[in-house]
């Protein structure tokens, strides 16, 4: 019993140090942008569950800088400037229309697997224009229609890709 819990016990060591390990790593990507006071009119908000951010393209290697390292339930709110995305637990984040690339379906991320199309992909520039970094957040939603069509309110939306 004492060798078991010895080995449980390296074991969540060793995944502690990964997760900082991976957080040191990415020290150098920037935070999300508070939201701002003024984010024009309201298209809609959605209630659903906020699954991971990636780096883009590299749909199995999450962000775990700035508030995007665990999935958990989120309301997206759809504005005039942008999306904020509130997640439990965490200070809301603004997405802001000239940082998003591309929003689409998905099917699979890292640690999740849906039906085809299931999770919205949300392609934007996370930090500073000069220096950003290209991630995909990705989303599942009930109403994934509903927020497709008032992201594209605001941003074309194109429903090609899937990952």
């Amino acid at each position: 019993m004492a060798i078991v819990l010895l080995f449980l016990a390296v074991l969540l060591g060793l995944m502690a140090l990964g997760w900082h390990a991976r957080k040191r790593r990415q020290k150098a990507i920037g935070r999300p942008a508070a939201v701002p006071t003024d984010t024009g009119p309201d298209h809609g908000t959605f209630d659903g569950f906020y699954v991971a951010t990636t780096v883009a393209g590299d749909p199995l290697n999450r962000i775990a800088v700035g508030g995007l390292g665990f999935r958990s339930r989120a309301t997206i709110t759809v504005t005039g400037a942008g999306l904020i995305l509130a997640l439990r637990g965490e200070d809301e984040m603004f997405i802001p229309v000239s940082a998003l690339r591309g929003v689409t379906r998905a099917t699979w991320t890292i640690d999740r697997v849906v039906e085809e199309g299931g999770l919205v992909l949300v392609a934007w520039n996370l930090g500073e224009a000069e220096t950003s970094t290209a991630v995909d957040t990705y989303l599942r939603l009930v109403e994934s229609p509903a927020l497709l069509d008032a992201i594209n309110l605001i941003f074309p939306v194109s429903t090609g890709r899937t990952a």
